[in-house]
């Protein structure tokens, strides 16, 4: 009790801290032993401290206890007098695994609640666990840092870890003194999973030689965060010059040495969201600095890839490949706004001697194919669509999604470029002003 209290009197409201009187707390409440002594300790600090508390627990329907774990977990909370939520999940595997599947299913319930803390149970050899199985596969320093005390989950929701400095042997010997029950899910037996195959046999063998492995492990952690923060400040600083509106100047890392390069390449990468591959954040400052000027530069992170585009590094979300079928067949009926899907909408304003001529003739949206021209002005002559679009400073891997429009077999208009000067109208014609929505890809 003395260790939670701590922990959340640091935390209380001041100028710049969190937990205040008015403060919502919502404890993950599996039924289990740890989040089992968090509930019952919270239950008795919020007349003392002042904040409401509620409880949620997920029902990921991987046993055939679920039920009655739901059960258990409505029994304690009503004796507590603590409003419970019960969220039922379908944990699909998608390449990570049966734990991380259905971590994730718990934590897109976690990011839907209404409260201001999210309070879990992990404890000290929690973090020892998640240390060493991160080394094992290889992660950053930010995978190695594991989990902080508190942190944003949301913009409005804090994920708070009172229990973080007990071991589990303090957490078994509490919830006895008490006389608490709990559920025993009996797949923590399973030593197919990665977690389990630590806890119940790693680590007790690393404890007859190392007795204090964890405590060491989870000391670590908090010097990996430190080193991760470092690290991220040092980054800042490097790129307060070298990122813009364009992207990230090539120019600056090839000035930076390697290292410094890498490290700033990877918060690039990283605050625009993209998934961090180690070795690809290698193999992309190789390519961004090296390949030679005309070099169409792209290396995938997840689902952004990072391109090299005059100069410039830019991270995109992945730009869907948009078949000739989802433009060419679109034909335009008069439409104020027409939605496109992924090659995103266009709009149709009427006007009356501007704009674009669409009349006589069927309207219709297609996809650039290669080889198109287009007059862009009276008296021009005609140009290729591929030469305007590259003087326009767009990415050739932006061209393909980027609508034209016919009027019958002539191209009259085409996003990024405009107007066919044949088919602008004159003073005493009804025209079309034209523009552009392009679904947002670039980060």
């Amino acid at each position: 009790m003395l260790q939670l209290v701590v922990c959340l009197k640091r935390h209380i409201k001041s100028d710049t801290g969190c937990v205040g009187a008015t403060s919502r707390l919502c404890v993950g409440y599996s039924g289990g032993l740890d989040s089992s002594l968090l509930l019952h300790l919270l239950a008795e600090a919020r007349q003392r401290l002042g904040f409401s508390l509620t409880a949620v627990h997920v029902h990921h329907g991987l046993s055939n206890q679920a039920d009655v774990w739901a059960q258990h977990c409505m029994q304690v909370c009503a004796a507590l007098d603590v409003p419970l939520a019960i969220h039922r999940v379908n944990v699909q595997l998608a390449g990570e695994g049966l734990e991380a599947a259905a971590r994730a299913a718990r934590y897109r319930i976690f990011c839907q609640l209404d409260a201001d803390f999210l309070v879990l149970a992990h404890h000290r050899d929690d973090q020892a666990e998640t240390v060493l199985l991160q080394l094992l596969r290889g992660a950053s320093l930010k995978g190695l840092a594991a989990m902080p005390e508190v942190r944003p989950l949301t913009e409005k929701l804090m994920l708070l870890r009172p229990l973080l400095a007990m071991t589990r042997a303090e957490i078994a010997a509490g919830a006895a003194e008490m006389g608490l029950s709990w559920v025993e899910d009996a797949s923590n037996a399973d030593l197919r999973l990665a977690r389990n195959a630590l806890r119940q046999d790693v680590l007790p063998r690393l404890n007859l030689h190392f007795p204090h492995a964890p405590k060491a492990l989870a000391q670590a952690a908090v010097q990996f965060t430190e080193a991760a923060l470092l690290l991220d400040a040092l980054a800042d600083q490097d790129g307060h010059a070298a990122i813009g509106q364009h992207g990230l100047a090539v120019a600056a890392l090839q000035a930076l040495p390697e290292s410094r390069a890498r490290n700033l390449l990877r918060r690039f990468l990283e605050r625009a969201g993209a998934e961090m591959h180690p070795e690809a954040v290698r193999e992309a400052l190789r390519q961004l600095c090296d390949a030679r000027p005309d070099a169409q530069v792209r290396v995938d992170f997840g689902q952004h890839s990072l391109r090299r585009y005059r100069g410039w590094a830019v991270v995109e979300a992945a730009l869907p490949e948009i078949s000739q079928d989802a433009t060419s067949i679109r034909i335009w009926q008069g439409e104020k706004c027409l939605d496109l899907g992924e090659a995103g909408s266009l709009q149709f304003q009427s006007a009356q001697g501007e704009g674009v001529r669409l009349a006589p003739g069927v309207v219709s949206i297609r996809k650039r194919l290669g080889g198109e021209r287009i007059k862009p002005g009276p008296g021009r002559p005609r140009r290729t669509l591929k030469n305007l679009l590259r003087e326009a400073g767009i990415p050739a891997w932006q061209r393909g999604v980027m609508p034209l429009i016919y009027l019958d077999d002539d191209l009259v208009w085409s996003a990024g470029v405009g107007a066919d000067s044949d088919f602008l109208t004159k003073p005493e014609e009804a025209g079309w002003i034209i523009s552009w929505q392009a679904k947002t890809h670039q980060v």
